[in-house]
């Protein structure tokens, strides 16, 4: 085996990611409750209490909403940088202080056969990262909730073999939908959300040879829709010529586990 992994929940009310080496088992933020975590693992038939830690992206309730419960519960370690450990430590409850670890940005470490990496993104929290994940030659990189995607993350996650990828919104939808404007604005502004055209740009310059397939992740329950998010990305895809296999996700439903070969 090298990497496995599934998208266990993806959404405006809940993220949550898994996934797996030979050696290592990691989940990336619990957004969900405690309840709904452990049926999303059931459904991959993945126990928690095997997990070696969970990695925070960043405060907001929809990536920390379990966090505490579940770590309470499995008593597993958390990861996160110091600036959003200060911005959710009130909203996780207690935790022992062995289950507390720092993970810094533009930092790599090493967990057993899994290689991690973490990176800034441009997103309205105290210090937002996503992470890129290796293992036997594989890589796979978790991309999501940042208002764009800069020439440096670009580097930093170019050629993967697969990809987590923000396609949050349409902007005519969103431009023309009920929201107010200052949301809008939020959404549309260096420190929101990329749209399913701005993913579809972003995956143009970064994928390489060996990159198999994309899910597509964060999208707005009301400004897209599964159908316009993966055609208006495809679409932007094919105009450069590239083909690729294109995969949705769920916020109440996790993807398969998918190998990446």
């Amino acid at each position: 085996m090298t990497l496995r992994f599934s998208v266990l929940a993806s959404g405006s009310t809940g993220n949550a990611f898994y996934i797996e080496s030979e050696k290592e088992k990691f989940l990336v933020d619990a957004g969900l409750s405690g309840k709904q975590l452990d049926r999303l693992f059931g459904e991959v038939s993945v126990n928690p209490a095997d997990l070696s830690g969970i990695l925070v992206t960043h405060e907001h309730s929809d990536h920390i909403k379990g966090l505490g419960i579940i770590a309470r519960k499995y008593n597993l370690p958390i990861y996160a940088n110091e600036k959003t450990w200060n911005a959710m430590e009130k909203s996780i409850g207690k935790l022992t202080t062995d289950q507390k670890f720092h993970f810094g940005m533009e930092e790599v470490k090493i967990f057993g056969d899994m290689e991690i990496e973490s990176f800034g993104v441009s997103h309205d929290a105290a210090e937002p990262m996503f992470y890129t994940f290796r293992h036997q030659g594989k890589k796979v990189a978790l991309v999501t909730d940042l208002g764009y995607v800069s020439d440096r993350i670009k580097k930093t996650v170019e050629e993967a073999d697969a990809y987590i990828f923000e396609a949050n919104h349409d902007v005519e939808m969103l431009r023309m939908g009920k929201y107010p404007w200052n949301l809008k604005r939020r959404i549309l502004g260096d420190s929101g959300h990329v749209s399913n055209e701005d993913c579809g740009l972003a995956l143009a310059d970064i994928i390489g040879n060996n990159t198999k397939r994309v899910y597509l992740a964060h999208l707005s329950l009301d400004n897209n829709m599964k159908e316009l998010a993966r055609m208006s990305v495809d679409s932007v895809l094919k105009e450069r010529g590239i083909e690729l296999d294109i995969q949705d996700t769920d916020p109440n439903m996790p993807t398969p586990l998918y190998e990446v070969g």
